[in-house]
C-alpha cells in the first residue's frame, strides 16, 4: 500500500449544513479544531458560532460568503487532523485546493497557523461578499463547451460589460462571471456556439475584475501575516502550476491575483496527474471534507485517476490510507522536488 499522498481541498460550493458534525462527534483532534475556530473568530451577529452555523445552519446563513469562507476550511482541516489521528503513517507529497481550498492546502504544507489562516479566509469572504454586494454580478456555468467556445461567449455576451471565464473546472464545465445583465446574455448565447448555459445561485462575479475592490483590500491582509517556506509542493489556481515554496512575497501576490483571475483547476489537475511517479511510489489521492465535489471532477479530468473523499469518518468511498503526526504532531512532508 502506497505511504505517499496527495491532499486536495474543497473550495466553496461544497458546503452543506451538518458538514464535519460526524468527524467532530467520533474525534476529538477534529473536535479541538472547531472548538480553536469558534475561540478566533466571531461570528455571534450573523448567527452564532462557526460550529453552531456548520452544525445545525440554516443553510442561507451558511451559504453567506463571509460564513462558508471560513467554515469550509475548518471542516477540511478538521477532516485533515482527524484522519491523522486515525492511525496509519503516510507523506504528503503535494496539496491543491479549489479557490478557497488553496488557503487549506497552504497552512497543511506549513505556510500559516491555523488561525492565521482562518483569519485570513474569514477577511476574504468578507471581502468578497462587500464587493459582490457593491457591484450587480453573477456566474453562469456552461456545460459542454470547450475554452474556445467559452472565450466565444464571453465575446459575444459581453457587450461592452465584465463576462470572463472564471473557473475550468474540468472538460466541458467552465463557469463565466461576470455583470448581471452579460450573464443573462450569456445563457441565451451559449446556444449560438454548440453549449448549454445555466445560472447559478451566487452571491456576486467571483474570480472576475468585480472583485478588484476585494484584492486589494485583501493584499493588506496578507501583508501582515508572515508566511513561512513550504513543506510540499502546493498548486496555484492562477498559474496552474507549483509555488516557489520560498518565494513568500510570490506566494501572497498570487493569492491576491485569485480574487480576480480565473481558477485553472482543471490544468493544474492534468498536470499535477502528469507528474505523479507510477507503480507503488504512486501517491493516493485524498479530498477532505466536506462533500465529494473533487472527486467528480477528477472523474472528468481523468477517470483512471481515483480520489477517496472523506466526507464523513464513518462512511469512506473507499478505502482509506490516513495520516499520523511525526514527532513534533506535524504530519510528515515530502519535499516539494519530488512532485
Amino acid at each position: 500500500m502506497t505511504t505517499n499522498q496527495v491532499i486536495l481541498c474543497p473550495g466553496q460550493g461544497a458546503q452543506a449544513v451538518g458538514m464535519g458534525r460526524a468527524w467532530c462527534q467520533s474525534n476529538p483532534a477534529a473536535a479541538a479544531i472547531f472548538a480553536r475556530a469558534d475561540q478566533a473568530i466571531d461570528l455571534a451577529s450573523i448567527g452564532g458560532s462557526l460550529s453552531k452555523i456548520a452544525f445545525e445552519g440554516p443553510a442561507e446563513t451558511l451559504n453567506r460568503t463571509d460564513v462558508s469562507q471560513p467554515a469550509l476550511y475548518t471542516c477540511a482541516v478538521a477532516s485533515f487532523h482527524a484522519m491523522q489521528e486515525a492511525g496509519a503513517t503516510a507523506t504528503i507529497t503535494a496539496c491543491a485546493g479549489l479557490s478557497l481550498g488553496e488557503y487549506t492546502a497552504l497552512h497543511l504544507a506549513g505556510a500559516f497557523s491555523f488561525e492565521d489562516g482562518l483569519r485570513l479566509v474569514a477577511m476574504r469572504g468578507r471581502l468578497m461578499q462587500a464587493a459582490a454586494q457593491a457591484s450587480r454580478g453573477s456566474m453562469v456555468a456552461l456545460i459542454g463547451a470547450d475554452d474556445a467556445q467559452a472565450q466565444a461567449v464571453c465575446d459575444g455576451a459581453a457587450q461592452g460589460e465584465v463576462l470572463v471565464c472564471a473557473n475550468f473546472n474540468a472538460p466541458g464545465q467552465i463557469v463565466l462571471s461576470g455583470h448581471a445583465s452579460a450573464c443573462d446574455r450569456a445563457v441565451e448565447f451559449a446556444s449560438t456556439v454548440g453549449c448549454r448555459a445555466t445560472r447559478l445561485q451566487v452571491a456576486g462575479a467571483f474570480h472576475s475584475p468585480l472583485m478588484a475592490p476585494a484584492a486589494e483590500s485583501m493584499k493588506k491582509a496578507l501583508e501582515s501575516v508572515e508566511f513561512k517556506p513550504l513543506r510540499c509542493a502546493v498548486w496555484s489556481n492562477v498559474t496552474a502550476k507549483i509555488h516557489d515554496p520560498s518565494d513568500t512575497n510570490l506566494l501572497k501576490k498570487l493569492l491576491v491575483d485569485q480574487i480576480v483571475s480565473p481558477v485553472l483547476w482543471s490544468q493544474s489537475m492534468t498536470a499535477l496527474i502528469a507528474g505523479l511517479p507510477v507503480g507503488a511510489d504512486r501517491p493516493a489521492l485524498h479530498e477532505l471534507a466536506p462533500g465529494s465535489v473533487l472527486k467528480g471532477l477528477m472523474r472528468r479530468i481523468d477517470r483512471s485517476c481515483e480520489v477517496t473523499s472523506h466526507d464523513k469518518p464513518d462512511k469512506p468511498d473507499k478505502p482509506d490510507t490516513p495520516h499520523t503526526p511525526d514527532n513534533h504532531g506535524n504530519p510528515k512532508i515530502a519535499d516539494s522536488s519530488r512532485t
